[in-house]
C-alpha cells in the first residue's frame, strides 16, 4: 500500500514498484538510448513532469490517450506518465493503413494522441478522421497545430500528480491493436490484473521455474535489452519487467543486426527478447560468434513460431542462455521455457525444442476441437485455449468479438497445437495459416514445413503459404531466404519435402528471395508475401 496526499492508504500499482526504486540510488543509471541517458532521479523528475503535462490537456483518470511512438527513451516514460495518471494507454502501431489507423483512434476512443515526429502526419489524418477530435500532441517539435508535450512538460512541476484512484477489476488500463478488418479493429483490452501477475512472477520466482516467458533478472544489476517495438506487446513487456525490478532499460531505435550487436557488446547488455527474423539476422551476421557477448545471460525467443534447428545455433553460439516464450495480444504470457530448463530437459527429449514450454504460473492450457468445450487428450491437434490473469478483458468496443474469442473466462487463441503428457504445448500453425489440400482436404501445417526448410543448407528463412488450386482447394508454395553465393535448387528442396514430410507437404512452386518481408515488429509478413504472389511480384525467382 501507499499513501496519498490525504493521508489514505491506496493499493500499489507496478508503476509505485518502479518509483520505488527511482527514489533510490538517484544517480545511478536508468534508461538509456545512445547518448541519452537519465538516471532514476531523472527519469523520475521527468515522469512527474510529464503526468502534470498531460493533464492539463483536460484528461480524467479513465480516458484513454493513443500513443503513436517510435523506439526512444521519452516513449517509455511517456506511457508511464499516462498509467501514473490512472488514464488507458493505446498503443497505436506503426504498421496500419490511414484508414485502419483512424478507425483504431476513433474506436478507442483515445482523447488525447502523442505522436513521434516521425509519424506527425499519419497521426494528423487519423485524428483529423476522427468524430471525438483527440488533442494531438508531439513528442518534440512537430508541424503547426501540434503542441510539443516535451516543451509543455518542461513546465511543470517534478512532483507526482496525486488524487489518482486505483484501477477497477474490471476497468481497461492498456489497450493492443491486434489486426482486425478495415474499418474495423481489433483492441485487445487489459486490466491492471496484467501487472499485477508480471510484477508477482519476477518477484516470486527469481530463478525463472514458473516464469520461463520472462527473463529472470537480478534486481537492480541487469542490463535490458528494449529490441521490439515498445507499442507492440514484446516490447512492453520487455521495457516493463526490466523497470519493475530496477534494471537499466536500453532502448534500440531500430533493429539492424550489426547495430544491435554493437549496442548489446557496448552497453553490456545481460538479457533481451528477439522475435525470431531478429534472432535469425543476429546469428547471420558475421560478427556474430561464441564470445562475442559475455556478458549476455538471457535471450527469449517469441511473438512466432521458432526453428529448432535456429535453437540450437543459438545455444551453440552463446551458451545456454536461451528462454523461450508464447503469448499473444490477447494473452500476454501463455507458456515459457527456461533456459535452465530447456538445456537439461532437451538433452534428454531432442523434441522439446519444438516446444514453447509449460504454462507459466496462475496459466491454465487445454487443447480443444472446433465448437468444443471439452479437452483432446494429449497428443491431439486442436486450438490452443487459456485462461488466467495474463488473458485480455476482450476485444474495446466489440462485444461481437468478444463473445467469439472469450467463454467462460477461456480464451480461443486460434493458434493450433497439442499438449504432451507432461504439459509441454507443441504449436503446428495459426488456424488461419493452416493449409487445406490433397484429394481427401487434409491439413498441411505450415509451422511443420518451414521447420523443415530451415534445417536445409543455404536457407536462412522461410516461409509456407496456401495458394488457390483448382483440383485440390489450396497448393503449397514456399518461399525462401537464400544465404549470399549460395546456390539453393528448388527441385532439390522439394525432394528434400516429400522425403522428410510426404507428398501432402511437397511444393507446387518454390520462390527464392533475398530476405524475407517482415512487419514493423519484425515477424515474416505472410500478408504482403501473398499480396505479391496475387499480383505476380513473386513470379520471378532469383
Amino acid at each position: 500500500m501507499i499513501i496519498n496526499a490525504q493521508g489514505t492508504s491506496e493499493p500499489r500499482t507496478y508503476v509505485d514498484h518502479i518509483l520505488e526504486h527511482w527514489h533510490k540510488d538517484e544517480d545511478a543509471e536508468a534508461l538509456v538510448q545512445g547518448t541519452h541517458r537519465l538516471t532514476r532521479g531523472e527519469a523520475r523528475r521527468q515522469l512527474f513532469r510529464l503526468g502534470h503535462a498531460l493533464r492539463r490537456q483536460g484528461l480524467a483518470p479513465g480516458d484513454g490517450v493513443g500513443l503513436f511512438l517510435a523506439n526512444r527513451v521519452d516513449s517509455v516514460l511517456v506511457q508511464l506518465a499516462v498509467h501514473l495518471i490512472g488514464c488507458r494507454v493505446v498503443f497505436l502501431p506503426p504498421e496500419p493503413g490511414p484508414g485502419e489507423l483512424a478507425a483504431l483512434v476513433e474506436q478507442s476512443r483515445a482523447r488525447v494522441v502523442v505522436t513521434d515526429p516521425l509519424f506527425a502526419q499519419r497521426a494528423a489524418d487519423a485524428a483529423g478522421r476522427s468524430v471525438h477530435a483527440p488533442v494531438l500532441l508531439g513528442l518534440g517539435p512537430c508541424e503547426p497545430g501540434c503542441a510539443d508535450l516535451l516543451a509543455l512538460a518542461d513546465e511543470c512541476p517534478e512532483e507526482r500528480p496525486d488524487g489518482v484512484p486505483a484501477p477497477a477489476a474490471d476497468e481497461a488500463v492498456t489497450v493492443l491493436y491486434t489486426g482486425g478488418t478495415l474499418g474495423r479493429p481489433k483492441l485487445a483490452a487489459h486490466s491492471h490484473r496484467l501487472y499485477d501477475t508480471l510484477v508477482e512472477l519476477v518477484e516470486d520466482d527469481p530463478d525463472e521455474s514458473r516464469s520461463g516467458f520472462f527473463p529472470a533478472m537480478v534486481p537492480g544489476a541487469d542490463r535490458v535489452l528494449a529490441a521490439t517495438l515498445l507499442t507492440h506487446g514484446s516490447g512492453h513487456l520487455t521495457s516493463i519487467q526490466a523497470l519493475v525490478t530496477g534494471s537499466v532499460l536500453v532502448v534500440l531505435p531500430e533493429f539492424e543486426a550489426g547495430a544491435a550487436l554493437e549496442v548489446l557488446r557496448e552497453e553490456r547488455i545481460t538479457a533481451t527478447m528477439f522475435v525470431p527474423p531478429m534472432l535469425y539476422a543476429l546469428l547471420d551476421h558475421p560478427d556474430c560468434v561464441p564470445g562475442a557477448l559475455p556478458e549476455l545471460r538471457r535471450i527469449v525467443v517469441g511473438g512466432a513460431a521458432t526453428s529448432p534447428s535456429r535453437l540450437r545455433q543459438t545455444v551453440e553460439v552463446f551458451g545456454p542462455v536461451l528462454s523461450q516464450g508464447y503469448g499473444q495480444s490477447e494473452a500476454l504470457g501463455i507458456t515459457g521455457f527456461g533456459a535452465e530448463d530447456l538445456a537439461t530437459e532437451a538433452a534428454r527429449r531432442p523434441e522439446l525444442w519444438r516446444s514453447c514450454g509449460r504454462a507459466i504460473a496462475d496459466v491454465d492450457i487445454e487443447i480443444r476441437a472446433e465448437d468444443s468445450t471439452a479437452a483432446l487428450p494429449a497428443g491431439q491437434v486442436g486450438e490452443v485455449c487459456v485462461r488466467g490473469e495474463t488473458v485480455m478483458l476482450g476485444y474495446y468496443e466489440d462485444a461481437e468479438r468478444t463473445a467469439a474469442a472469450l467463454h467462460e473466462g477461456w480464451l480461443r487463441t486460434g493458434d493450433m497445437g497439442y499438449l504432451d503428457a507432461e504439459g509441454y504445448l507443441y504449436l503446428v500453425d495459426r488456424a488461419k495459416d493452416i493449409i487445406v489440400t490433397g484429394s481427401t482436404s487434409d491439413n498441411v501445417y505450415s509451422r511443420v514445413l518451414e521447420d523443415f526448410l530451415l534445417t536445409l543448407p543455404g536457407v536462412r528463412n522461410a516461409a509456407a503459404l496456401g495458394v488457390p488450386d483448382e483440383n485440390y482447394g489450396e497448393a503449397v508454395q514456399i518461399f525462401l531466404a537464400t544465404a549470399e553465393g549460395v546456390d539453393v535448387d528448388p527441385e532439390t528442396v522439394g525432394a528434400a519435402v516429400t522425403a522428410e514430410l510426404g507428398d501432402l507437404y511437397t511444393p507446387r512452386r518454390t520462390v527464392l528471395l533475398d530476405r524475407l518481408p517482415t512487419t514493423k515488429v519484425g515477424k515474416v509478413d505472410k500478408k504482403a508475401l501473398r499480396a505479391a504472389w496475387t499480383s505476380g511480384a513473386t513470379s520471378a525467382t532469383r
